[in-house]
């Protein structure tokens, strides 16, 4: 029922000043009718926009039957005259409730000067980036740092606050020696080190390769990748698992999840949200309906550490996500190994496409690489093949699907977390530094 309920107060006379009289208040209720229909939101009521036109008596009448087709309608549909009907042009991107926690303004001392803020800053992100000094070389510049930034230095002195800390220093220096280049997931599979550490700790024992054919990867100080046709074992491979009907499987059946999903960011404008389904190696081993039965809590030493899958290609194994980086050195097949000692001892320039390597090397390895997935997926789902025509065997070749857009290489193989405002790894990892 809608009720119609009035309070009213009237106020006695005083005689004594001093005395304090309540007033008298009074309620009159009335019903003025039954709701017979109810509308109810999963965010807020008043976010809902109804589309309404009023009429020249100021009656209300809904388009909504009017401009939604619901089905497939003939040509008279489009042409019925209706009303200028325009709607808003933009909408609140919030519609779940939010606290503001209003704060008095900050007393700071005298003297006090706020930070230079940039224009990118202003809009979207709730603080500046905390900068970790790291170095940034092109594929086309001439010089290659030999030594780290002093903030990177200081900035690290600050954290190596403990034993443990002097001790990953050390392990990672170990890894540098025997091996110049790294990724950053090639790192966190070998020793155990807090990932916010991490950030500041490269900085302070490498450079970082924008461009070119070791790029989002870390170089020790002092050496150039460009000068040492040995170095071509370290390049990088962006890798990505063809997915489409003329591979004889779709997206959907893929066994390997996507590493994110627009359905899975924490972010304030959707009102339902799913969990991770992020799927490990182990798990497509042992079959996707065993998938989180182990889940065991890891030991301190290997707490940070991931599992080698996510920076090494075997054979007969899947990778964890749809899109990998792997560097050539980490391509544990012979066949593919073949493919890129090609022409040793024969390299005459490194290119910023192929680097050390012979013109389409990248290419000739991806299209084995996919081979190899298409043959795992063919054996262990051999339902999703039994329509597809069959092709010779060993002349498989599949297309090449290049991109130079890059995802983000700081998830961990069990846990993945989406980056903060950017797709791209080469962008979000330079964010985290600059």
């Amino acid at each position: 029922m809608l009720l119609r309920v009035t309070r009213r107060s009237r106020k006695k006379q005083q005689l004594d000043p001093e005395e304090q009289i309540q007033p008298e208040v009074q309620f009159e209720m009335e019903i003025l009718g039954i709701v017979t229909t109810v509308y109810k939101f999963q965010g807020m009521s008043d976010f809902q926009y109804l589309a309404m036109h009023s009429g020249p008596d100021g009656k209300q009448t809904s388009m909504y039957d009017k401009v939604l087709m619901l089905k497939p309608e003939k040509e008279e549909f489009f042409n019925k005259d209706l009303p200028l009907y325009i709607p808003p042009p933009i909408f609140s991107r919030l519609d779940t409730p939010v606290d503001y926690f209003y704060r008095p303004d900050i007393q700071h001392r005298e003297g006090y000067n706020n930070p230079q803020v940039s224009g990118e800053n202003l809009i979207g992100l709730s603080r500046a980036r905390r900068p970790h000094n790291a170095i940034f070389v092109n594929f086309d510049d001439e010089e290659i740092p030999t030594k780290p930034l002093d903030a990177a230095v200081q900035n690290w002195k600050k954290v190596c606050t403990n034993p443990v800390d002097k001790k990953v220093e050390e392990e990672l220096r170990k890894l540098f020696e025997v091996r110049p280049v790294w990724s950053r997931n090639a790192v966190k599979a070998n020793i155990s080190v807090h990932p916010d550490k991490l950030k500041v700790l490269l900085p302070y024992l490498a450079y970082y390769m924008l461009t070119g054919p070791w790029r989002s990867l870390w170089v020790r100080f002092g050496y150039d990748p460009r000068k040492h046709p040995e170095a071509k074992i370290y390049q990088v491979l962006d890798f990505r698992i063809r997915c489409g009907m003329k591979y004889g499987y779709a997206a959907t059946d893929m066994p390997v999840k996507a590493k994110r999903s627009t359905y899975n960011y924490s972010l304030p404008i959707t009102v339902k949200k799913q969990g991770s389904h992020t799927v490990s190696v182990h798990d497509l081993k042992q079959g996707l309906g065993s998938a989180g039965t182990s889940g065991a809590k890891k030991p301190p030493s290997s707490r940070y550490k991931l599992k080698e899958s996510v920076y090494i290609f075997r054979e007969g194994a899947l990778p964890p996500y749809r899109q990998m980086f792997y560097q050539l050195c980490d391509l544990n097949v012979e066949s593919l190994q073949k493919i890129i000692h090609r022409n040793d001892g024969t390299e005459s320039e490194c290119t910023e496409r192929d680097g050390w390597c012979l013109a389409k090397t990248s290419d000739d390895l991806r299209d084995s690489m996919s081979l190899m997935i298409k043959q795992i997926i063919r054996s262990t789902r051999p339902a999703l093949f039994s329509n597809t025509t069959s092709s010779e065997d060993g002349k498989e070749q599949l297309a090449y699907e290049s991109g130079e857009d890059e995802d983000d290489e700081e998830e961990e193989e069990e846990e993945f977390k989406p980056s903060d405002g950017s797709e791209n790894e080469m962008e979000t990892e330079i964010l985290d530094y600059v």
